[in-house]
């Protein structure tokens, strides 16, 4: 049970950094492409 909770949370945050990291490129493009 328990090393079900750490493996889903770890999960969370490998995604949660994916899902940060295209955002911040995405912006940086958008803010490229206004320039």
């Amino acid at each position: 049970m328990l090393q079900a909770v750490v493996s889903g949370l770890l999960l969370g945050g490998v995604y949660g950094l994916v899902a940060s990291g295209l955002s911040l490129v995405f912006g940086v493009l958008r803010i490229i492409n206004f320039a």
